[in-house]
């Protein structure tokens, strides 16, 4: 026979920070949520750190912060200013808040190849 364990498990909120139980959860969500997409991009692009600070207006340790995932060192509004700078539009949607929904949502469109 075998012997099969019985693993406790607890099904994510699909919010990390939340699911952590850490103070501002959705903020800290949508800011990995644009980081990540401005590393995305700088990848796509084949980028030398060094080209990314240039391109970016930062020094190339905090585009090494940038590239390893350290986005709580970059407000909101700074990783909006990094999508501006990579030719990025950005559309901020407001509408009304449903229970069990976060607050606050990035949801990205991939551009079609022309």
């Amino acid at each position: 026979m075998t012997d099969i364990k019985h693993i406790e498990f607890e099904e994510s909120s699909g919010n990390v920070f939340a699911d952590l139980g850490m103070e501002n959860a959705d903020e800290l969500l949508v800011r990995a949520q644009i980081g990540f997409h401005v590393a995305t991009i700088l990848k796509e692009r084949n980028l030398k750190q060094k080209e990314a600070a240039k391109l970016l207006h930062i020094k190339q340790p905090d585009v090494s912060h940038l590239m390893n995932g350290h986005f709580s060192r970059f407000t909101t509004d700074k990783l909006l200013d990094f999508l501006r700078r990579l030719n990025q539009k950005v559309t901020i949607e407001i509408s009304p808040h449903h229970q069990g929904e976060p607050f606050q949502a990035v949801a990205f469109v991939e551009a079609l190849e022309s």
